[in-house]
């Protein structure tokens, strides 16, 4: 065969082969896998910052009562007064505190609480039948402030439209300092006018509790409560008199306050904000046009 007859067949050769190839190889490039999408990065859950812990503020006003008030001879031989009391109350006392707490659960928080009660006065008028003695009168007078501590738990029973009912109970310590103390005695053998030192005492306190709850924003919450608060009891320095007569130390017995309180709860932790990540989208197959 000759050269230019070969050229002719070389060339059909050629054509009948992509013919047949080129469509296999594009048909197994569509059969060969998608490369894989590049890994995208975790975006972490948001977390607690601080947990459930807050602080909170409180202020109020308390309505005092008081069992009675005993008068107790320390003066040798120990024999008490004999008294009647006539009226025998204190005055009713402000009270500003803070703390700070834990919520637990949706449910359940504890807190720890101070405060400090602003000075309110006691007065003990009395019948004085000492010794058997009639138509004798004792006015005795003091000032006295205090400060609780208190350890409570509460129960949150639910919120309904942003409001939170709750209960809840304490137990602390009492400190009451006791001055300005004055003792006037009229009209029998005690007559006269003493007055007693400073003088202070702590002893064990326990509250009740009950209130709503308003949710502010997400972490304030404002608070209104009542209190039953019982802060023990209260004594003065050794009372002298001018004249002859037995020193004496007043107890002021059974301290209870009802109080109304208002305050606001802070909660300190809150999710973490997380930054928004923009991801690119993977990269696209490319595209092989069929035959």
């Amino acid at each position: 065969m000759s050269r230019r007859s070969k050229l002719p067949a070389l060339a059909r050769s050629l054509t009948l082969l992509a013919g047949v190839g080129v469509p296999c190889l594009a048909h197994a490039a569509d059969l060969l896998p998608l490369p894989p999408p590049p890994p995208r990065a975790v975006v972490p859950e948001p977390v607690e910052f601080a947990g459930g812990w807050y602080l909170r503020v409180d202020g109020g006003y308390g309505s005092l009562d008081l069992r009675k008030s005993i008068a107790e001879d320390v003066s040798h031989p120990p024999k008490p007064y004999d008294y009647v009391a006539l009226q025998d109350k204190v005055s009713n006392q402000y009270f500003v505190g803070g703390g700070v707490g834990y919520q637990i659960n949706p449910w359940l928080r504890i807190d720890a609480t101070g405060e400090y009660r602003f000075r309110t006065k006691w007065k003990l008028f009395a019948e004085d039948k000492t010794g058997g003695d009639t138509g004798g009168y004792n006015v005795t007078e003091g000032r006295f402030d205090s400060i609780v501590g208190l350890v409570n738990g509460y129960v949150d029973l639910g919120t309904w439209y942003g409001v939170t009912p709750f209960i809840g109970a304490g137990v602390g310590v009492a400190h009451h300092s006791f001055g300005g103390v004055t003792d006037k005695g009229y009209g029998n053998y005690y007559g006269g006018y003493g007055i007693g030192p400073h003088n202070e005492r702590t002893n064990f306190a326990w509250a009740l509790h009950a209130g709503l709850g308003y949710d502010v924003t997400q972490n304030l919450k404002f608070e209104v409560a009542y209190r039953y608060l019982n802060m023990g009891e209260a004594t003065t320095g050794v009372v002298t008199c001018s004249l002859e007569c037995p020193k004496t130390v007043y107890r002021v017995k059974e301290l209870e306050s009802h109080d109304v309180k208002v305050g606001l709860r802070y909660l300190v932790g809150g999710p973490v904000a997380v930054a928004a990540v923009d991801y690119a989208p993977p990269p696209m197959a490319p595209l092989v046009r069929k035959y």
